[in-house]
């Protein structure tokens, strides 16, 4: 047989086959690196660049990004002509940006400029990884700079979303001064009582991670973004260790304390604009306040409380119960029930985000505020996962960061306190509980916005305090306020904690014995089977009692708060 024939006639059969099969246009699909998934590419744009089948996330080019965040023809761009020069006179480096500029067709690796969000103005950035990785250079620097100028200027908010492989090399010493210059306009901007929030997208590192990225008053993440300082690479190659699976992924940051909130993409205008009329300037919230002060005026007529409920007459021991009850509303519950909007944020900034205390902004009555709430659990699962609500020195370092952005923007700080005490395991100690503590209970007292603690279950020793020193504390009726727990001192003053009962009675720590001691200014009735489902007939008039707080307090300036709340304390 002719081998030659057989193949001339099997290769033309199969050039005949392919010029049968349809041929894909150039452009029509593409492939997730997450999932090696081929996709349409007008699937992945509808679903706003996120894989249909893994939901992975693709990178978006800055306009794109910008045309689905900004209100339809707000954006205005700035310093669109504004480009960097060849400062340490890299061979070949000028080629590379022109080379870049034509394919990308951008002049630099951010978008600055102003728009609207949902109605709310800001000045938004959007880095661009076509450009160089979106790497920092001097021009990037320059423009981030000068939008935080202007915001400063015009008082407006900025946020910035980020996306670089950090400081770019082929301008050495030049790109690191980068650093210092958008964190030094940041500092003044923030110094002006204006708000900055950054998103974290894939990826962010290096010098922009170790600036500008990190110093948002509020951080959001992408999910599954790339976010550290050195890339896992340079560490492995560095250490010569494997790193753990989900290292430096924006889940892992928000576990370690060093992101607020993780954002879906289809989510995040929603959410940049509720956080941005969160923080809408006072004298641009009094306005629209006005339409609502006459049903707020009407709300807080509602009759006191204590004066429409009588005192159910029950021993100490069983007020000590109740408030342990697995029954009994948690912090979570009263959130729900009060507040309106609420937004969770997570992390300390340092270590790690401790669920035993949840921190957020709400609205209270048309009203931006500030919600911290010790949160024990409402099963057994999740009394494991909160600690039973006892806090470990993240948890404490959380609700401080949140008072002190509070105290920034003029935000009034509630606190519902519902703890057994502070933490004490081995690891709270190594990462010092007692500093956690001691820093709350120091900074509270001098803070400049009006404080609100509620105790709604157990108030258990600094754990508590550490969220009460307040211009007001107030209790529910079966609620408890003590030095420590009953066989804590049972255990310290008679060497045994089966006295517990015993040492309730004398250790005047009911709602009422404290309040005729001066120690609580108020106290709430509660049904006699108190459960979520019964809350409503507290929180009735518990949200008009903190109608008529943040009304009285409002009114007085950062002084006037401080010496209240240092009288109320002195005359203990």
């Amino acid at each position: 047989m002719n081998l030659d024939h057989v193949f001339k006639k099997t290769n033309k059969r199969f050039s005949q086959d392919e010029e049968k099969k349809p041929q894909v246009p150039e452009g029509l699909l593409c492939k997730c690196s997450k999932c090696g998934g081929t996709l349409l590419v007008e699937d992945v744009r509808r679903s706003y660049y996120v894989c249909p089948k893994c939901k992975g996330y693709f990178r978006v080019k800055a306009y794109e990004r910008i045309r689905r965040l900004a209100d339809e023809g707000s954006f205005a761009e700035w310093d669109k002509e504004l480009i960097g020069g060849n400062p340490m006179e890299f061979e070949g480096y000028e080629e590379k940006l022109a080379a870049t500029r034509l394919k990308s067709r951008i002049n630099e690796a951010v978008v600055t400029g102003k728009c609207r969000i949902n109605g709310c103005e800001t000045v938004l950035g959007v880095m661009d990884g076509r450009f160089l990785m979106a790497s920092m250079g001097a021009a990037v620097g320059e423009k981030i700079t000068r939008a935080v100028e202007r915001a400063t200027k015009e008082k407006l908010p900025v946020i910035l979303f980020t996306c670089s492989g950090g400081a770019r090399m082929q301008e050495g010493i030049t790109s690191l001064m980068q650093m210092a210059k958008t964190s030094a306009a940041l500092k003044r901007h923030s110094d002006a009582g204006l708000l900055y929030v950054s998103v974290l997208t894939d990826p962010t590192t290096g010098g922009v991670t170790a600036s500008f990225a990190m110093e948002g008053d509020i951080i959001l993440a992408e999910p599954g973004a790339l976010i550290g300082f050195a890339g896992p690479r340079v560490i492995e190659q560095t250490i010569r260790q494997k790193l753990p699976k989900g290292f430096q992924k924006s889940e892992f940051l928000l576990e370690h304390g060093f992101v607020d909130r993780i954002v879906e993409r289809d989510e995040l205008k929603q959410v940049l604009g509720d956080i941005l009329r969160l923080h809408v300037r006072e004298d641009v919230r009094q306005s629209e306040l006005a339409a609502l002060q006459s049903a707020i005026e009407a709300q807080t007529q509602i009759p006191r409380e204590e004066k429409r409920q009588r005192y159910q007459k029950i021993g100490v021991w069983d007020r000590v119960l109740r408030s342990r009850d697995k029954d009994r509303p948690v912090g979570s519950d009263y959130v729900e029930e009060l507040f309106e909007g609420f937004y969770e944020f997570h992390g300390d900034r340092y270590f790690g985000d401790d669920l035993a205390v949840m921190g957020g902004i709400a609205w209270f009555e048309g009203r931006p505020v500030t919600v911290i709430a010790q949160e024990k659990g409402k099963n057994t699962k999740e009394n494991i996962l909160h600690h039973f609500g006892m806090c470990a020195p993240e948890g404490y370092r959380k609700a401080l960061r949140l008072m002190k952005q509070a105290e920034k923007f003029g935000r009034p700080v509630i606190c519902l306190v519902d703890t057994p005490g502070a933490f004490c395991g081995l690891e709270a100690e190594e990462r010092g509980q007692g500093e956690a503590i001691a820093r709350n209970i120091y900074e509270m007292s001098g803070l400049k916005t009006p404080v609100l603690t509620v105790i709604i279950g157990e108030g258990g020793s600094g754990g508590a305090l550490a969220l009460a020193v307040s211009n007001e504390v107030w209790m529910l009726e079966n609620s408890i306020y003590s030095i420590l727990s009953p066989e804590g001192f049972a255990s310290i003053l008679w060497k045994d904690s089966k006295k517990a009962k015993q040492a309730a009675e004398v250790m005047k720590l009911t709602a009422r014995d404290l309040k005729k001691a001066g120690i609580v200014e108020h106290v709430f009735g509660e049904p006699r089977k108190f459960s979520k489902e019964t809350l409503a007939e507290v929180t009735e008039s518990m949200r008009a009692k903190i109608g008529r707080f943040l009304e009285t307090y409002g009114s007085m300036d950062a002084e006037a708060l401080q010496n209240h709340r240092y009288e109320r304390f002195r005359n203990m």
